[in-house]
Order: structure tokens, then C-alpha cells, then sequence
């Protein structure tokens, strides 16, 4: 038997709670108290819950976007939990997340063209006229227009900005992807499919 891509052993996250004149630590809220979970290669796991129960922590703990309070976290035989800033940068390559808010994990100041070519040219996967061409192949998977890659985030509906993240993570065939709500906001008369 092969050992798991992605094994989360007594994750924890406790958010201290203040209160007071001081403001001083009273107790603490249990976003996450005791998570263990196995994902092989190829395989797909749903964390099904009330809103508010952990969901989406429990993702960004994965990712180390925030630290836990307790647990281990190990992905392709590294323990996530002990690596340093740059070998953490160096595995966040092959660990990619689309957010529920998709208008607060798209840059407004750049045109939706660089927002999924920044992720092409991070990975050196193309250059130039092939970068391009990429782009507006990804736009199409996702159900819009290659002339859409002028255009900035705040022009787009909530699921149209869904599909530009989408679009965005589909750069690279990452051996984990984690979904925070990813059709949330898509618009219910559209559907898309990855080829």
C-alpha cells in the first residue's frame, strides 16, 4: 500500500477571544479541534459542514496560509509544519487553492489576461504569443472570451470572477487543489467542463 499524498493528523485552530478594559485573552474559539484525513493521489475528499464550522479554515491551515495551534500536516512525505519560508514557498507550487471570495483572491488593479498569465510565467510553462494563446484557451474552458482578458475584475459578475480564478489554477495539473465553495458564486445558467 502507498502512503497518502496528503495526511492531516489532529489539526487544531484555536482563535484567542479578548475581552475587558485590557483586552486581554478569555478564552478561545475552537474553528478546528482534532481533523484527521487521508487523500491518496487521484482521489477526491469533501469536507460537508454548517457555515461557520471550519471549512474554509481548515483549508488554509492545509495551505499554512494560517498556523495551527496543534497537529501535523504532511504532503508528499514533507511535514508542511516544519519546513522553512522558502521550501513552504517551493510545495505551495503543487498545493493551489480557489477561494470563496473570488473578488477578494483577484488583484484589481491588473486585467484578467495577467491575473492567469502571472501563474504561466511563474511556472515558466510558456513565453510570449504561446502565453497568450494559453490565456485564452483557459478563458474559453471557463466559458468566456479571449477578448475577455482586457478587462479588470470589477467588470465581471461574482460568477464570472468565479470562473477567472478557476481559470486561473488550471495553469498547472497541481496533485492538490483545494476548493473553498468554488461554484458558490457561479452563475446557475452556466456550465463549463475541462477537457
Amino acid at each position: 500500500m502507498t502512503s497518502p499524498l496528503l495526511s492531516v493528523e489532529g489539526l487544531v485552530k484555536h482563535f484567542p477571544t479578548r475581552g475587558g478594559l485590557f483586552g486581554r485573552a478569555n478564552g478561545a474559539v475552537r474553528a478546528v479541534d482534532g481533523i484527521d484525513f487521508e487523500l491518496a493521489a487521484g482521489e477526491t475528499l469533501a469536507l460537508v459542514g454548517e457555515s461557520g464550522c471550519g471549512k474554509s479554515t481548515t483549508g488554509r491551515l492545509v495551505l499554512r496560509l494560517i498556523e495551527p495551534t496543534a497537529g501535523r500536516i504532511r504532503f508528499d512525505g514533507h511535514d508542511l509544519l516544519a519546513l522553512d519560508h522558502d521550501a513552504l514557498r517551493a510545495q505551495r507550487r503543487a498545493l493551489q487553492i480557489i477561494f470563496q471570495d473570488p473578488y477578494g483572491s483577484l488583484d484589481p488593479r491588473m486585467r484578467v489576461g495577467a491575473i492567469i498569465a502571472e501563474g504561466i510565467e511563474i511556472h515558466r510553462i510558456a513565453r510570449g504569443e504561446r502565453k497568450r494563446e494559453m490565456v485564452a484557451r483557459l478563458l474559453g474552458e471557463v466559458g468566456l472570451r479571449p477578448e475577455h482578458a482586457r478587462r479588470y475584475p470589477h467588470e465581471f459578475s461574482g460568477g464570472q470572477r468565479q470562473r477567472i480564478g478557476i481559470a486561473r489554477v488550471m495553469v498547472r495539473n497541481n496533485p492538490i487543489l483545494l476548493l473553498d465553495e468554488p461554484t458558490a458564486a457561479l452563475d446557475v445558467s452556466q456550465r463549463f467542463t475541462r477537457s
